[in-house]
């Protein structure tokens, strides 16, 4: 690649088979919600088995909304969600009226921490959202035993998680309540916009089944193409339009054929970058520690040591002038006006959160970047830092 030309942070890698799948769909004459999407939900949950069952979805913030309507949040519940988070975490909470209560991480993982669920929990509490932040699993053995100390319910933010590996299972697959997968266009495997709501709980899906498409409660893909009438349904819920249309599943059919693929080149990448960065004024991303435990490298965090000699916003302007788009996952919830204001937040309350933000880059990683790219990125965060 032409130093000139720019790399940007991230790209999807969509192939002929997509498209092919996409121009079916719309030859089909069925775009909406249909054979594709019921495929599409069918092959996820096969995908991670363990008697899943599979909802797919517009986004995965409609997942996350799905799921905790789901499971009875309602107004004046609290709602514990990390602080180092993308605002779509805490903002489900309050379309239902409830409250977030936004807790600090892990300063290694910048996962929700175990420790600060407990002391955020109250009479009001009635469940935890954690964030499997950039494709690293929390620790979800002990959350799930506070949980069911509790007798609270999880709701797993795997927007990062895919494929991501706990102990042996797979993310979607644990003892929590409902998991929420994103497919973004920068995500590990995208339909461009949508997201998988999955759960082990028959009565958990079939309420987002009705929830999803306007509180109907029959299927209306199974009313449109029933060869005897149907017409009738009835409103039983007053619902949402959440539903993935057949045109975002036909993509993600086969993006969930190649995501072990897109997995082993995002291992083989973060490991070159753990490598040449190493020894540099960086923190390099933590890695899994459990056994059977992996990370999905949706995104690769580094952090700027103040040894550096340069400020993280410096550094970005330096990548950009190289031609190298960088990103910062994220700004923490308590810097953003509406829940810093909303809840009166301050920085010191979150001092693990406020730091990592303070340092945090996040480098080019996604699957579409050749040899050659990273060879690039490596190349001048190096000449950066002065290596």
């Amino acid at each position: 690649m032409s130093e000139t030309k720019f790399l940007p942070f991230a790209l999807p890698d969509i192939g002929e088979e997509e498209i092919n799948e996409v121009v079916d769909a719309l030859r089909s004459g069925w775009v909406t919600t249909g054979p594709k999407t019921k495929q599409f939900e069918a092959d996820f949950a096969a995908f991670l088995g363990d008697g899943v069952e599979a909802i797919a979805v517009n986004s995965a913030t409609a997942g996350l909304h799905l799921a905790l309507e789901a499971i009875g949040i309602k107004e004046g519940d609290e709602v514990i969600v990390p602080s180092y988070t993308f605002t779509a975490t805490a903002e489900v909470v309050r379309y239902l009226g409830a409250h977030p209560v936004c807790v600090d991480v892990d300063a290694a993982t910048f996962n929700i921490r175990p420790d600060a669920i407990r002391a955020a929990i109250t009479d009001k509490t009635r469940a935890i959202i954690p964030v499997h932040f950039a494709g690293l699993a929390c620790d979800m053995d002990e959350i799930i035993a506070i949980a069911r100390e509790h007798g609270l319910k999880i709701v797993e933010d795997a927007a990062h998680a895919m494929p991501t590996y706990y102990k042996g299972k797979l993310i979607g697959t644990l003892d929590s309540d409902v998991t929420v997968f994103s497919f973004y266009a920068n995500k590990t495997m995208t339909t461009g916009e949508g997201g998988m709501v999955v759960s082990k709980h028959k009565d958990i899906i079939a309420r987002c089944k009705v929830m999803r498409l306007h509180g109907i409660s029959r299927d209306a893909f199974d009313r449109y193409v029933s060869k005897t009438p149907a017409w009738y349904y009835e409103v039983v819920a007053p619902g949402y339009k959440y539903n993935m249309p057949d045109t975002a599943a036909a993509m993600g059919i086969h993006q969930l054929k190649k995501i072990r693929g897109f997995y082993d080149k995002r291992e083989v990448m973060a490991q070159r970058f753990d490598r040449e960065l190493a020894g540099l004024p960086l923190i390099l991303p933590a890695r899994a520690k459990d056994e059977g435990s992996n990370h999905a490298w949706h995104l690769y965090p580094v952090r700027i040591k103040p040894e550096a000699g340069v400020s993280r916003d410096d550094f970005i302007a330096k990548m950009a002038e190289k031609g190298i788009g960088c990103s910062v996952h994220f700004i923490p919830l308590h810097r953003q006006p509406v829940w810093r204001d909303g809840y009166q937040l301050t920085r010191e309350q979150f001092p693990v959160a406020d730091a990592a933000f303070e340092a945090e880059v996040t480098l080019p990683l996604y699957t579409r970047m050749t040899d050659d790219d990273q060879t690039r990125v490596i190349a001048a965060v190096r000449e950066i830092l002065g290596a």
